[in-house]
């Protein structure tokens, strides 16, 4: 039974890597120009899909330019040049339903193989007159109804994330098991200030090498998925930043540790410190970037955490076991140190008994 949690942690990787990475994402539009266009003229618009099958789907494929929740235009012809091409023509009004001089508006298509798939903020339309009430007249409104839902298990597409969005299985999924690790080191330093037990010293700073482990293989995995999506490994983010520190200060740790030759001392200081530095990585990763408003990552500056947006529910179905599988193999991982720890401790009193001998 005790090597029951160690098959059981890599049997959820295995189970999250072999998903995470083979499971299709949504049909999606990637692109779609021109962006930006004029009121009054008619504007055929060019979209490449992703996993699309427009040609397949030719018959029921229809398409719209949602300018809010109650208001779409839609395609007057729709051209299907390939699978994942496509040119919808639409003819723009000469006046919008709206005050803005600039209207967003989103895309939204749909067919009997792909199901429905939006592009927010795919043109930009500028009213060469701003007359709402005219606007409302003209205004030729089709609702966008009785929409395909599409067979079969797939993530989410999100055009700026693409494939990359798979990432979440190991970047989000590694932070979480790292917060675990450190949280079960600030476990057993408590527990050594309270028991003075070396054991439970022992357990902390494999708990903090584990920990640390995975928050520098988090940040590894995180520059990956910046350079992707921001265009650079490391663009300052207020949140790579404070990362940075959070590792440094537990760099910190190892340090501290080993400037000390009295192993009850060593032990006292590094519990001690154990506590401060998970608190600082608390507030470094969780509380300073929700104050300001520039960070692009999810859950601060402004945007939206894992969610709806990015994380549904099929995303949840993988990444959450890989947030319990990493756990699990972390926790395998501190107890391989402990007992080596354990076994060099042995070693060195045998070696101390042969000597006094």
């Amino acid at each position: 039974m005790k090597h029951t949690y160690k098959v059981l942690g890599v049997l959820i990787l295995l189970y999250s890597f072999t998903a995470g990475m083979l499971v299709p994402l949504s049909p999606g539009i990637q692109q779609a120009t021109p962006t930006s266009i004029r009121t009054n003229q008619t504007v055929d618009i060019a979209v490449t899909g992703y996993n699309t099958y427009y040609e397949s789907g030719a018959e029921s494929l229809r398409a719209w330019l949602k300018l809010n929740n109650e208001l779409a235009l839609a395609a007057e012809e729709v051209m299907v040049d390939s699978e994942t091409a496509a040119t919808l023509r639409f003819q723009i009004p000469a006046y919008l339903p709206s005050r803005e001089r600039v209207q967003e508006m989103a895309l939204v298509m749909d067919n009997a193989v792909d199901g429905a798939s939006v592009l927010p903020n795919a043109v930009f339309v500028t009213q060469d007159s701003i007359n709402p009430a005219e606007g409302e007249k003209v205004w030729q409104n089709s609702s966008i109804e009785s929409l395909h839902d599409r067979a079969g298990m797939t993530f989410p597409f999100r055009n700026i994330l693409g494939e990359s969005i798979r990432n979440t299985y190991f970047h989000v999924s590694l932070w979480f098991a790292m917060i675990f690790m450190l949280g079960a080191a600030v476990w057993q330093s408590v527990a050594y200030l309270r028991k003075k037990s070396f054991e439970r010293d022992n357990k902390a700073v494999s708990f903090t090498q584990v920990g640390v482990l995975f928050g520098i293989l988090g940040v590894a995995t995180g520059a990956v998925w910046a350079n992707y999506t921001w265009g650079a490994p490391w663009s300052w983010d207020i949140k790579q930043n404070t990362t940075a520190v959070a590792l440094l200060i537990y760099f910190a740790y190892f340090i501290l540790r080993n400037s000390f030759d009295d192993q009850e001392q060593k032990a006292r200081i590094a519990a001690v410190y154990s506590i401060f530095a998970f608190v600082s990585m608390i507030l470094l990763l969780y509380v300073i970037p929700r104050l300001s408003d520039s960070s692009l990552h999810p859950g601060n500056g402004g945007n939206p955490a894992f969610g709806g947006e990015d994380l549904d529910n099929t995303m949840r179905m993988i990444f959450y076991p890989a947030i319990i599988g990493w756990t699990l193999f972390g926790t395998w991982l501190a107890n391989v140190i402990i007992r080596a720890k354990r076994l060099e401790e042995q070693q060195m009193e045998t070696l101390e008994m042969e000597l006094e001998a």
